[in-house]
């Protein structure tokens, strides 16, 4: 999809779901879908609390129903009962949690996959890698998705064809952040941080001071940040 649109986060996942749909409908009409599809959804990396540019949680709203409208017209195809997809976030360091800074959300959906179910087996993208290759039948790369384990135990033997419904989303898409003049205190200096921060590539802002100032945004400025789990806001400098 060479017109499909690479990392920009001015350019909502909507657009990209869009483009994705329309190219999609022609794989469907004309019978000729790719084996293999990799997208890019972006958006809920976000902007943090720039101003004039969504809320963390607008984009991260965008980035789910953008997916779900994706998943929704996949399992509505007549490609459905022979397609599985798999999602995964590329920061998996970027999104520490209560247990361990490297651990991540992965999302598997066919009719195949066990519905409703959460495995909370070890796997790592290299896993999830193995598996498509075994899908599609290819021989191993290299030494490390040759010895990396498959997702067998996210399946089951017997299909369940029933198709994914998206859900709307339930924070406005176009919610967007306050200019500086109307902060105060800590969201004015993080609005400010935000605005010099590099959002035009992958991790190119400085990571944990973004995690505090999204933490903030969503929780409220009167929460606690867990530093115990998230660290100490060593490149606030950067």
């Amino acid at each position: 999809m060479p017109h499909y649109p690479a990392y920009d986060l001015n350019i909502p996942d909507q657009v990209r779901a869009d483009i994705f749909l329309r190219d999609f409908r022609k794989f469907e009409a004309n019978g000729n879908l790719p084996e293999l599809i990799v997208l890019l959804l972006p958006t809920d990396h976000t902007s943090g609390t720039a101003p004039g540019a969504p809320t963390p949680r607008a984009m991260v709203a965008d980035n789910d129903l953008a997916l779900g409208r994706i998943l929704e017209a996949v399992s509505k195809s007549k490609y459905w009962a022979s397609t599985a997809l798999f999602v995964v976030e590329d920061d998996a360091q970027a999104g520490l949690d209560h247990v361990d800074g490297h651990r991540t959300v992965a999302l598997v959906a066919s009719p195949y996959t066990r519905r409703g179910a959460v495995d909370s087996t070890f796997y790592n993208t290299i896993s999830m890698y193995r598996t498509i290759e075994q899908i599609l039948g290819l021989t191993p790369q290299n030494q490390f998705d040759l010895a990396a384990e498959p997702m067998f135990s996210v399946f089951q033997n017997e299909p369940n064809l029933q198709p994914y419904a998206a859900r709307p989303n339930q924070i406005p898409l176009d919610e967007m952040n306050p200019p500086v003049r109307a902060l105060r205190s800590v969201a004015r200096e993080h609005a400010i941080a935000s605005s010099k921060m590099n959002f035009s590539e992958p991790d190119a802002a400085p990571e944990q001071l973004l995690n505090r100032i999204i933490w903030h945004s969503v929780k409220g400025y009167g929460a606690r940040y867990p530093e115990e789990f998230a660290g100490k806001d060593d490149d606030e400098d950067e």
